[in-house]
C-alpha cells in the first residue's frame, strides 16, 4: 500500500495525483490546495475517473503518507525570466509547507520552483532529513536534453546536473563520442529556453513533467535503487554544503541511497561550480 500526498493540485500537481492513480502506483491519495474550489474539483474529477484509490483532503494524513510532492506556489510563465526569479513569490507556500510537514515520515518530493531552493528551505525548516528529500528538475532536463542530442546524432546517457534553471549542467563526457564545446554551448542554450515555448504556447508545461514526476514517485514506491538526475542536500559533495543541488543519485524507498560523485571534465567542472555557487547564495537568503 502506497499512500501518497500532493500539496498543491493545480495544473501539475493534479496531473500527477490523476497518473498516480492511473497507472496504480498509489492505492491512497491526500490531496491538499489553499484554493478549497479547486481542491474539490480536482477530488471530484479524481473520483469520476472511476479509480480504485481512497482520496482524503485532510491536512493531518499528510504526515502519514509514504511519499508527499510539493507543487504549490506560482508557476513560471512568460513575464517570468528565470525560476530563482519565483522565489519570494513561493517562499510563502513553501512555509505553510513546512509548518504541516512537521513530523512528516516520508519521502518528500520537492516540484514547486526555484526548485533547489525551495528542497533545502523544506529540509531546514520542516525538519526532514536529508536522504528524504529530494528535488525534482534533473529527469525533465535530461530528457529534454537527449532529444536535443538525438537531434545531432549524439548517442549515450543524459544527464542534466546542477541547478533546474540557468545554471543547468548537461554532462556531455560520458556520451559515445566528444562533443565540441562551441555544440555544448548551443545544446545549452536550447536547455535554458526549453520550456518557453509551450508556456507561450498553452501557459506552462504539464505532460513532461508529471510523467517524470510519475517516474520518480514510482521508483521510490516500488524501491528500484535507480541512478537518477535530481536535487540533493549536500554535505561537501561536488564541494558544496548546505544547499540543494542536481546531482545523480539512487534513489529507493527510503529516499537518497547515495549520491555519486562523477569525474567531470573541465567545461563541466565549471559550470557545475558556477551553479554550486549561485545555488548555496541563494539558499544562505531562507537558510531559517
Amino acid at each position: 500500500m502506497v499512500r501518497l500526498a500532493v500539496m498543491g493540485v493545480g495544473r501539475v500537481g493534479g496531473e500527477v495525483a490523476y497518473l498516480a492513480a492511473a497507472l496504480r502506483i498509489a492505492d491512497e491519495l491526500v490531496l491538499y490546495d489553499s484554493a478549497e474550489s479547486l481542491l474539490n474539483a480536482q477530488v471530484l474529477d479524481l473520483r469520476h475517473a472511476g479509480f480504485d484509490v481512497a482520496i482524503s483532503t485532510g491536512k493531518s494524513d499528510i504526515r502519514t503518507a509514504d511519499i508527499c510532492v510539493f507543487a504549490a506556489g506560482f508557476p513560471r510563465n512568460p513575464a517570468v525570466k528565470t525560476r530563482a526569479d519565483l522565489l519570494s513569490a513561493n517562499l510563502p507556500a513553501a512555509r505553510e509547507a513546512a509548518e504541516i510537514l512537521r513530523g512528516f515520515g516520508g519521502v518528500f518530493v520537492t516540484i514547486t520552483n526555484p526548485m533547489d531552493v525551495n528542497n533545502y528551505y523544506l529540509h531546514k525548516a520542516a525538519g526532514i532529513p536529508r536522504e528524504r528529500c529530494i528535488g525534482f528538475g534533473g529527469q525533465l532536463d535530461s530528457a529534454r536534453f537527449a532529444l536535443a542530442l538525438r537531434q545531432r546524432g549524439f548517442t549515450g546517457f543524459p544527464y542534466v546536473l546542477g541547478e533546474h534553471g540557468e545554471h543547468q549542467v548537461p554532462v556531455f563526457s560520458t556520451l559515445s563520442k566528444p562533443v565540441p564545446v562551441a555544440v555544448r554551448e548551443e545544446i545549452l542554450a536550447e536547455l535554458r529556453t526549453a520550456s518557453m515555448e509551450i508556456i507561450r504556447g498553452k501557459g506552462g508545461t504539464v505532460f513532461g513533467p508529471a510523467m517524470h514526476i510519475a517516474d520518480l514517485i514510482r521508483i521510490i514506491a516500488e524501491d528500484r535503487h535507480e541512478l537518477v538526475a535530481c536535487s540533493c542536500i549536500l554535505s561537501g559533495e561536488y564541494g558544496f554544503s548546505r544547499c540543494s543541488l542536481g546531482v545523480p543519485a539512487r534513489v529507493g524507498r527510503d529516499g537518497i541511497e547515495k549520491i555519486e560523485e562523477w569525474q567531470l571534465d573541465q567545461w563541466e567542472t565549471g559550470m557545475m561550480n558556477g551553479a554550486g555557487r549561485f545555488v548555496e547564495s541563494l539558499c544562505r537568503t531562507v537558510d531559517p
